[in-house]
């Protein structure tokens, strides 16, 4: 009789802690459960301790952390017609997990093929020149649209940065000439500022030495001491025109 007793008891016992098993779970804290109960949802539980009725609960569990998406390299033809590929990193998270199981299928391939039509769209309406030089004006285009359109599946897209962007070779070649002429150009522009400069300080200088002939002697002997410090064999020594002028005088009244 206590062996008849005894085995159905076992029995009972790991029924139930088979029930246990199956009816406990534990959720970390970035993880939430939507519970369905026959079909119906139910709530929302977690993080912690849940207990569901096996058999008629159904767990679907959703990560609560930020998603790092790469978005693959995309064909875009540019505003002015020119072919390149771009690709992006989409950064996201889940914040109602309702609504990212109930909304949509699969959230995270909708938000994939919702990033490679909108970094298509995007680069497409924009310039080569723009694309290049204004990359943060077109992140944060791309955030504003991706986090309005995921809105409704309970997903906060954070940031949205451009990677990578692959030119043909020829317009590798035209950009790398045109930086090349824009150097030259900048180095004329300097040179010219700087003979500008060079000539407007002459005009200063020979205005002062104008108003002071003190100053044309005194510029004259420290030429001469700069030629006679440099040890040439031939020195030439130019001679004031003013002391020509009694001469000059003479033969006038002559």
């Amino acid at each position: 009789m206590f062996g008849a007793i005894s085995i159905p008891m076992i029995v009972v016992i790991v029924l139930v802690i088979m029930f246990l098993a199956s009816a406990i779970r534990v959720l970390n804290e970035y993880e939430r459960a939507v519970v369905f109960r026959l079909g119906r949802i139910r709530d929302v539980k977690g993080p912690g301790l849940i207990i569901i009725i096996p058999g008629i609960d159904k767990v679907v569990k959703v990560d609560m952390r930020t998603i790092t998406m790469d978005v693959p390299p995309q064909d875009v033809i540019t505003k002015d017609n020119v072919s390149i590929k771009v690709n992006a990193v989409v950064y996201f998270r889940v914040v109602n997990a309702n609504s990212a199981v109930i909304d949509v299928e699969n959230y995270l391939y909708a938000t994939s093929q919702l990033a490679q039509t909108t970094l298509r769209s995007v680069c497409g309406q924009q310039e080569l020149d723009e694309i290049l030089s204004e990359r943060e004006k077109i992140n944060m285009q791309l955030q504003e649209i991706l986090d309005r359109s995921t809105e409704p599946w309970g997903i906060k897209v954070s940031l949205v940065e451009v990677k990578q962007i692959d030119l043909p070779e020829e317009m590798k070649r035209a950009i790398a000439k045109q930086a090349e002429a824009e150097r030259e150009r900048r180095a004329k522009v300097i040179n010219a500022e700087g003979e500008f400069q060079a000539a407007q300080k002459l005009v200063d200088a020979a205005a002062l030495m104008e108003t002071q002939p003190m100053s044309l002697q005194l510029r004259y002997l420290q030429t001469l001491n700069q030629i006679a410090a440099e040890n040439n064999s031939t020195t030439v020594f130019p001679i004031p025109i003013d002391l020509f002028k009694p001469f000059l005088k003479l033969a006038e009244k002559l």
